[in-house]
């Protein structure tokens, strides 16, 4: 199991995320992003702007999940 705070992933906070694959902790990160836009917190609204912008550039978004993948996979194990 590996350790990701929102911050790390691109958001705002310091929350941290445990799970054992990046897809999971990727799912946890966005269902926190969907409850802090739910709650207009507005540093994470700035910070789903903001990818909001990378998501319209394919390769940006696509090298984007691979640096976040390698952070991830480079962790060591709790």
């Amino acid at each position: 199991m590996k350790t990701m705070t929102c911050r790390q992933l691109g958001g705002a906070c310091d929350i941290e995320f445990k799970a054992n694959t990046f897809e999971e902790i990727a799912q946890m990160s966005k269902n926190h992003g969907i409850e802090m836009m739910n709650k207009k917190e507005p540093q994470h609204l700035k910070a789903m702007s903001d990818m909001r912008v990378l998501m319209q550039n394919p390769d940006a978004l696509q090298a984007w999940f691979k640096n976040k993948r390698t952070a991830f996979e480079g962790l060591p194990d709790d």
